[in-house]
């Protein structure tokens, strides 16, 4: 494998400036649940000083009225989206009222589903829609399993780079084609190799006993108040939130051999009625419960570790964007948020993931079986409950395999990838970054999740006291942060010309929304 990349990017560095491969395009995408100093949710409406949460491109919400979600445009470097994120929250910290950011993925102290605010966009009908698909999830899956936050790292290679790799590859069709070939490629790859994610970085070993209110729960007792799991790294990945059985139950499961095959899956997906939603009912004494009874209201409703994107355009359908104008970007989903870190992600991670990414590029990327898809699930969630256990196997082409083994293999395939990198940029970031992971691979006692598992042992605290405790070091350092001038002009500006945006929207005239909603539904 490490001299297939290496022959592949000495091809690579003949045909093109090879001083592009550092240039692809980063965004990142943190969900932060806002929490009372008490820590339990926050009941207040998302503050209107921070604007529109419908129109903000920046600053807005996910699930929950209280689940903020910051978001940086695409930029050239990992550090520059960084710095966008970390002038983002330290905005918002200096606004909010005797409230704070809590610091990990997995919520705490959680009054029931009825103390969870579904997200609130207004009274136009593109507002109604985006909250009702929200009411829709909490009927369908329950509001707590929503309001776990994570962090989607998004990125795309340098365009200037795809026509040097069509000539190379010597492949038949269209440039567009060819790129869409190459991605759905990294994502297949980036799903085989997805359970390096949580291990390396997952961040919720543990979880506050509130969250299984109403529910039972197999995970054994870290002390009275917190469950955990002895050698977990993510149970946010795990069994206990969004996975994919869920989907397989419903007879559904996405296909990645090609961009059309996943898009037409997809959208036959939020066509297709299930028995199941249709016992909740769509409109109920007036009153809708969801967008629809198919096995997806949306799109977006699909769990994936790893998603290919295209900007929409208007309401536009996500599968119809893709089919329509292939892929532009690609999201990886399963990062949790980095609780030591006040961004929610550190600039090692950062780094890490764009050699990762390249990795899983310009490695060969077969097509999954029903077998390997079986693994691919499997493994996930073996990483999730059991990551740091001694000499756990993976399953791999039919067979098993050491996790540390097939770690250090794909790691030191890397190498190459973070060599060059560092040479074009004049550093050693990237090979620090990959190294950093060997170790944690010789290690699993470097691991986050087993580092906070020590300190939660070391200082007597359960899971609340852990977060709680690091919610407040991070809103020191955020309320410390000094914002240059003119982002917060910049930020000012955002807010208010969202609010006005909103505004504009909800007066011009309505579409009767049912009619609204049938025309949007009815996109193919």
């Amino acid at each position: 494998m490490r001299e297939s990349i290496q022959s592949r990017l000495a091809r690579l560095a003949s045909e093109a400036d090879i001083q592009l491969l550092s240039d692809g395009r980063f965004g990142l995408e943190k969900e932060s649940l806002r929490v009372s100093m008490a820590g339990g949710i926050a009941q207040t409406p998302h503050p209107r000083v921070l604007g529109s949460a419908l129109t903000h491109p920046d600053i807005t919400t996910d699930y929950s009225e209280a689940l903020m979600e910051f978001i940086t445009p695409p930029l050239a470097r990992v550090g520059q989206s960084l710095d966008y994120l970390a002038d983002l929250q330290a905005y918002v910290y200096q606004r909010l009222d005797n409230e704070i950011l809590w610091a990990t993925s997995m919520p705490c102290v959680l009054a029931g589903e009825e103390n969870i605010p579904v997200a609130e966009y207004g009274s136009s009908n593109a507002g109604r829609m985006k909250r009702l698909y929200r009411v829709g999830l909490g009927y369908r899956y329950g509001r707590v399993m929503q309001v776990i936050a994570g962090v989607h790292f998004n990125w795309s290679l340098a365009e200037a780079l795809w026509p040097a790799l069509h000539r190379i590859d010597g492949e038949a069709g269209s440039l567009r084609e060819f790129r869409d070939r190459r991605y759905m490629g990294l994502v297949r790859n980036l799903q085989r190799h997805g359970w390096m994610i949580p291990y390396l970085f997952g961040a919720s070993p543990a979880v506050c006993k509130s969250f299984f209110v109403g529910k039972a729960t197999q995970l054994p007792m870290f002390d009275e108040s917190t469950h955990y799991a002895p050698y977990a790294t993510s149970l946010r990945m795990g069994d206990i939130g969004y996975q994919n059985v869920r989907e397989e139950g419903l007879g559904f499961k996405a296909c990645y051999d090609d961009l059309q095959s996943y898009a037409d899956q997809l959208l036959r997906a939020t066509m297709t009625p299930v028995e199941a939603w249709e016992d909740i009912g769509v409109k109920v004494n007036g009153e809708y419960r969801q967008l629809n009874a198919s096995i997806l209201q949306i799109e977006n409703e699909y769990y994936s570790t790893v998603r290919p994107k295209q900007v929409l355009e208007g309401l536009e359908k996500p599968s119809l964007a893709l089919k329509h104008r292939g892929i532009r970007y690609v999201e990886l989903r399963s990062l949790d948020v980095n609780t030591y870190h006040p961004l929610g992600l550190d600039e090692t991670q950062g780094y890490f993931l764009a050699v990762f990414l390249l990795y899983c590029l310009f490695s060969e990327s077969q097509q999954i079986d029903g077998v390997e898809r079986r693994e691919i699930d499997r493994n996930l969630l073996e990483v999730a409950h059991r990551g740091r256990e001694p000499q756990l196997m993976l399953q791999r082409g039919g067979g098993r395999i050491a996790l540390r083994d097939w770690a250090m293999e794909i790691l030191e395939a890397m190498l190459p990838i973070s060599e060059l990198l560092d040479g074009i940029q004049g550093g050693t970031w990237f090979d620090d970054a990959v190294d950093e992971q060997i170790n944690k691979a010789r290690a699993a006692e470097l691991t986050p999740s087993a580092r906070m598992l020590e300190e939660m042992r070391d200082r007597g605290e359960g899971f609340y006291e852990f977060a709680r405790r690091l919610s407040h070091q991070h809103q020191r350092f955020f309320l410390q942060h000094q914002l240059p001038t003119e982002v917060v002009a910049r930020l000012d500006a955002q807010a208010s010309t969202s609010l006005a945006d909103q505004e504009r929207l909800e007066a011009e005239p309505q579409q009767d929304f049912d009619q609204f909603l049938a025309e949007y539904l009815a996109q193919t």
